[in-house]
């Protein structure tokens, strides 16, 4: 499914003046589709996109009002884009939606290279990055050993006992920060398997909108919740409010939150191997407060991030002017975060202003002239971040991926390497798509050697640049 320039910026336009409504795109759903497709995020479109390419009916159901999933942008609360979920591509290269956004003509930027670590109130000093920067390598190669072991172990169990005061500040680095759960929470087998993030790159429009873009020609009905899904016999379907759909496949690409929520009756019941491994890949917790802080109070460069040496792991990521602009984020995970945004988005600013005090005074807080704060444990689609595989729990997502006779999931929980990622849910769609249109008649058996794609294309690959954590901290080789 191709797009070109014109028709990105049509539906970037449509997007900007609100064009795009739930009750406008639930007006016409069909009674019959050759697959459905539950869920109209990253999976999703991308499931979509292959389905329609290969000719077959395919319908989209979502049950929010907007297209995009956890890549959602606000373009309404400030004088520029704002990101409330994910926000960065990684290896641009090979990233199918990077490839996509330039093929259109979208506007990409590289992430800028600048961070820095805040201690107290004064940047780290060159040897106390460095002493930083070593830990964390320690860390990441403790994690690594013992996933080389028979039995998976927590990653915290697996910290060496020398990190000293830069313990609290790995655990959120290579914890909450990555995957939005804490150390002790982790797989250490799961977290190993996820390739280091080399390179990124953000869409000047906002990521959000350029998935919501990419599924704009799509027959996608929003506002129309999955309410049960019959999947064996003759009668296979999705019953929504606005109607039944029968099928001939479904694919599902809803969060394993709400999969095991039961939001979603099924017929029949999911088998327990299915559920018990949705459970092992629960989301972990990460949300974004936004501020509009005019002037650069900060005093740090177009999109720099800072961290803190943390003591007690309340802390948070800071990214500043965001796109060049005013818009200044600080990002909150773990189990820190989740225990914050259950307070409501009132408690998270605040948290932002005094944490913004405690490093750079309280003219900084008190620059603050508007805020915002995401809250994705709440929202009743989503029920959290991404996912993160508790101790044992890696196994899991190979055993997602299973087809239950003509009903396929997606998502990035079933990604076994490039899972929390965007491109980890897009490639997923391509894969239970390709797995339904096979199942269908729609597209020949693949050979025994291809029937399940390698879990990336680039994992493994020689990094064209030094490899970088999660936040974008060069590590040394």
């Amino acid at each position: 499914m191709t797009m070109t320039r014109r028709d990105l910026l049509l539906a970037f336009a449509a997007l900007a003046t609100g064009a795009e409504s739930g009750a406008a795109r639930a007006a016409s759903l069909p009674r019959e589709a050759d697959v459905v497709v539950i869920g109209a995020g990253a999976a999703g479109i991308a499931a979509a996109r292959r389905i329609h390419d290969a000719n077959r009916k395919v319908v989209v159901v979502e049950a929010a009002d907007r297209i995009g999933g956890r890549c959602h942008t606000d373009l309404t609360t400030f004088d520029t884009p704002f990101d409330r979920g994910a926000r960065w591509l990684f290896e641009p290269d090979t990233n199918p939606i990077a490839r996509l956004a330039r093929s259109a003509g979208a506007g990409v930027f590289p992430a800028p290279p600048g961070q820095k670590i805040r201690i107290g109130r004064r940047n780290a000093r060159a040897g106390e990055t460095e002493q930083f920067l070593a830990a964390l390598v320690r860390a990441r190669r403790a994690i690594a050993d013992v996933a080389r072991g028979r039995t998976d172990l927590s990653c915290a169990a697996a910290m060496p006992g020398d990190l000293d005061v830069w313990a609290a500040t790995i655990d959120f680095v290579l914890g909450a920060s990555a995957t939005g759960k804490d150390l002790k929470d982790l797989s250490a087998m799961d977290r190993a398997r996820a390739p280091q993030r080399h390179a990124a790159i953000g869409c000047e429009r906002g990521l959000g909108a350029l998935l919501a873009a990419l599924g704009q020609n799509l027959p996608i009905s929003l506002s129309t919740p999955a309410s049960r899904v019959t999947w064996a016999g003759r009668d296979i379907g999705v019953e929504t409010p606005a109607g039944r759909i029968g099928a001939r496949a479904i694919i599902v690409t809803v969060s394993t939150n709400v999969l095991t929520s039961g939001n979603i009756r099924f017929t029949p019941e999911l088998p327990k191997r299915q559920l018990d491994a949705a459970a092992k890949v629960s989301l972990g917790s990460y949300d974004r407060i936004a501020l509009w802080l005019p002037d650069n109070p900060l005093g740090l460069g177009p999109g720099e991030t800072m961290i803190e040496q943390s003591g007690d792991g309340k802390t948070a990521l800071l990214t500043a002017g965001a796109i060049g602009s005013s818009l200044c984020t600080i990002d909150v995970a773990g189990s820190f975060g989740r225990d914050l945004s259950a307070q409501g988005e009132a408690a998270m600013i605040a948290f932002a202003r005094e944490w913004l005090t405690n490093l750079f005074g309280s003219d900084v807080a008190n620059a603050v002239q508007r805020s915002a704060a995401t809250r994705w444990n709440a929202a009743p689609h989503v029920l959290g971040a991404m996912s993160a595989a508790e101790v044992g729990g890696q196994p899991s997502r190979k055993i997602l991926v299973e087809p239950l006779g003509n009903l396929f999931f997606a998502g990035e929980a079933t990604h076994e390497t490039l899972w929390g990622r965007v491109d980890g849910a897009w490639e997923s769609g391509d894969r239970a798509a390709d797995a339904a249109l096979r199942k269908i008649g729609a597209l020949k058996e693949a050979a025994p050697e291809t029937q399940t794609r390698k879990p990336s294309r680039h994992h493994g690959r020689k990094p064209s640049r030094r490899p970088q954590d999660s936040f974008g901290f060069p590590l040394p080789r």
